[in-house]
């Protein structure tokens, strides 16, 4: 019998994912009937950002406060890191990375593609992911090593097309130097795909790569918790995801995609600059 290395990372038993999970699913149910069916007409802004575009509202506030509570009820040492503000280490070794509400412009203007993203990590790595979108209907898990799924079955993303057929999602930011960037970027990829489609939710679009929905999807400027559980979807249904090259993702450059494509894209992002304003 060999000693494990003392260096080698704590790994969660199924017991224990499965314990987060079900937690998360809830969570995000929970959160997603509240932002669904408490929306008001007349949305009120709690607060603004980094523009006017980019805004906090009041369900955003309600949703990751219902999320934490909920979570702490059940599991009272676990850390947060959460979009509007919750952030503890706690003691337990899981924290639960948490955006309330993915595409908040969307949610704004009373378009489908939001959703609440919840994920949990244990001693730094990701074990569970769910991404719920109630208007559309559909909720993706992954635990890590168990596969991705929506709504129970079974995710494999698409076989990989040439780079020249592939469609790929992506995101602009919120400030408008970055998004004249991104813009120049998406002019000089759009010639080499079959074609870009943007979503305004990445959790969503991660998902809609696992799912074969997307070839590929990129964006700069992400956080974590806007990618923590989508990304694990995705390479739990065999999608490739990273940053600039020899890098993970990270707010330089977040890629995802079918391996193919992954390593068709991943280099000629880097030439054109995506990962810089």
């Amino acid at each position: 019998m060999t000693d494990t290395p003392q260096s080698a990372p704590e790994r969660a038993d199924d017991a224990l994912k499965a314990e987060l999970l079900a937690l998360a699913q809830e969570a995000a149910v929970r959160a997603g009937t509240l932002l669904r069916d408490g929306r008001p007409a007349d949305l009120g802004v709690a607060a603004t950002k980094t523009s006017p575009i980019d805004v906090v509202t009041e369900m955003d506030l309600a949703s990751e406060k219902l999320i934490t509570g909920y979570l702490t009820e059940h599991r009272p040492h676990d850390g947060f890191l959460g979009e509007e503000g919750a952030s503890s280490d706690g003691t337990s070794g899981v924290r639960w990375v948490i955006d309330p509400v993915d595409g908040t412009v969307n949610y704004l203007y009373g378009r489908p593609d939001w959703a609440v993203s919840i994920a949990a990590e244990y001693h730094g790595e990701s074990v569970v992911g769910v991404v719920a979108a109630p208007v559309r209907g559909e909720t993706w898990y992954a635990v890590f090593g168990q596969g991705a799924f929506l709504d129970g079955h079974r995710l494999r993303c698409r076989p990989s097309p040439p780079l020249d057929q592939a469609l790929i999602g992506t995101g602009f930011g919120y400030i408008t130097e970055r998004r004249v960037a991104q813009a120049a970027v998406a002019q000089e990829l759009i010639p080499r795909v079959r074609d870009i489609r943007r979503g305004g939710s990445a959790a969503i679009d991660l998902c809609d790569v696992g799912a074969g929905r997307l070839d590929g999807f990129y964006e700069r400027g992400l956080n974590p918790w806007d990618l923590a559980a989508g990304e694990l979807i995705a390479r739990e249904a065999g999608a490739l995801t990273g940053g600039r090259p020899g890098r993970p993702a990270d707010g330089e450059l977040t890629l995802c995609a079918s391996p193919g494509v992954f390593e068709a894209l991943q280099p000629l992002l880097e030439r054109l600059g995506a990962w810089h304003d």
